[in-house]
Formats: structure tokens, sequence, C-alpha cells
């Protein structure tokens, strides 16, 4: 019998970025998230996976504090942010892309840059604001926009990219925001089998300046990416590893082929 594998404890003087302790969210007498205590090292790639409903997108919640914890506490560079605000929490560095692509489609691809380059030094989101005004951030938006493989694209309307450029873009607005740690909710979603490959290869270039904690269903993807990761059935951890061991534990296969969820 494979043995059980339990979760991560910080060695002595590991570099940890984001812990969780007992981290729990009820709803109405039904938890959707329940006793997490999860450690993200700093300079990783660390996946959260699990069946549909097993409590991935509600655990990003708690964490950027877009919903208050039932109990538990949220620690990020050794501060207690669990009662902090969502805009607090960004603006220390911690920054979520969302599942959908979230983009002004109207705008041009640079202008989407540079607006959140505008919200990074304080500013707000004035669109009504000149050309000349938001000229100050085009030489860091044409930078960020290099770095995603965009640069081409900088005078095309944002609703117009192909939706593996549109999620490009997305990665560059939110590297404007200067994120320390990145949290990407299902990276890979709605995107076509040709896009898979190159948006895998922009997240692992991303990662190796920044952590990545990052929600995704493509094992294949996660086998590739992810340092660590942590599995969560019926919103409680299940396993926690690297991916050959948690694939290999009977309880994960269990949870994915049992419970007839997609991996």
């Amino acid at each position: 019998m494979t043995p059980s594998i339990t979760s991560h404890q910080n060695a002595p003087g590991e570099d940890v970025i984001l812990r969780t302790e007992g981290l729990s969210k009820q709803f109405m007498g039904f938890y959707a998230v329940r006793d997490v205590s999860l450690s993200v090292r700093r300079n990783t790639i660390h996946a959260l996976i699990g069946p549909n409903g097993a409590g991935k997108t509600t655990c990003f919640n708690l964490l950027t504090t877009s919903i208050p914890a039932t109990a538990g506490r949220i620690h990020y560079n050794g501060r207690d942010i669990t009662r902090k605000d969502p805009a607090s929490v960004a603006a220390s560095g911690m920054v979520r892309s969302f599942q959908i692509s979230a983009v002004f489609g109207q705008m041009s691809v640079l202008d989407n840059v540079r607006v959140a380059l505008q919200r990074k030094g304080g500013g707000t989101f004035a669109f009504w604001r000149s050309d000349k005004t938001l000229d100050r951030f085009t030489p860091r938006a044409r930078e960020l926009l290099a770095s995603v493989n965009l640069s081409g694209y900088e005078k095309h309307t944002a609703a117009d990219l192909p939706y593996g450029r549109k999620r490009a873009l997305e990665l560059a607005t939110t590297l404007a925001l200067d994120p320390e740690l990145i949290l990407l909710d299902e990276p890979m979603a709605g995107l076509g089998h040709e896009d898979i490959g190159p948006v895998t290869r922009l997240i692992a270039e991303v990662a190796k300046q920044r952590t990545v904690l990052m929600v995704e269903h493509n094992m294949k993807v996660v086998a590739e990416l992810c340092d660590r990761i942590t599995v969560l059935q019926s919103g409680e951890v299940l396993a926690e590893g690297t991916y050959a061991e948690v694939s290999n534990d009977p309880r994960v296969r269990e949870a994915y082929v049992g419970g007839g969820a997609h991996a």
C-alpha cells in the first residue's frame, strides 16, 4: 500500500511567502473550505488541484480576502493579512488573475497595460485622461508586452485578440502591478490546444522572478510546471507533495476516478 501523503510541514529555515493555519469557510452550516493549512514556498510554482466542488476557488477567494474566513489565519510575507481588505492585499504584492480574461476590450493592448501601470503608480482608472498623461508609462508598458510576446500587438484592440493572446495580455496587466505572488485561477481554461504550450511557457518564464499559486485542471500542465501540489477534496486537504507523489496516492486517484471528476 502506498504511504499516505500528509500535509507539508515547513522545514526549519524554509522560505515561505504564503502560509495558512486552519483556514475555514462555512456557508449556512456547510464547510466549503475546512481546516486548510497551506505553505507556499517563495519562488516556486504551487498548484491547488481537486475534483469539481473541492473548494479551490473558495480557497483563492479566502487567500485574497475577497470573502472573510470563518476561522483560521492567513500570513503573507510573515504578516497576518486575515482581516485586511482585498485592495490592501493586492497593494502588498499578492495579485490574482481570474479564470475569465479580464481586459478592457475596447481599449488598445498598449493602453490596457498603461492603465494598469497608472494604477500601480497610485492613480485611479481614469480612462478620460489624455494620451499625453499616459505617455510616461509607455516605455514600461512596451517592456511588459515584450515579456509576454505581444510586442507586435500594441495597437490592436484587446477585444480583437485571439483568446490565447488575451490571456497573455491579462498576464501583462497583472505584471504591471509588480506582484510578488501571482494567483492564477485556471489559466488554461478556454484555451485551444495550440495555445496551451505558449501560455505554459509564459507562466514558467514569469515564475522565474516570482511565486505562482495556481488552480488548474490540466494535469499535463501541472506536471510540467509545478514544484509542489496540494490536493483538495470536499474543502479539505487530501494530499500534498510533488506531482509524482500525489499522482500515485490511491486517495487522489479515487477522488478523481472514483468521484467521476475530470483531471
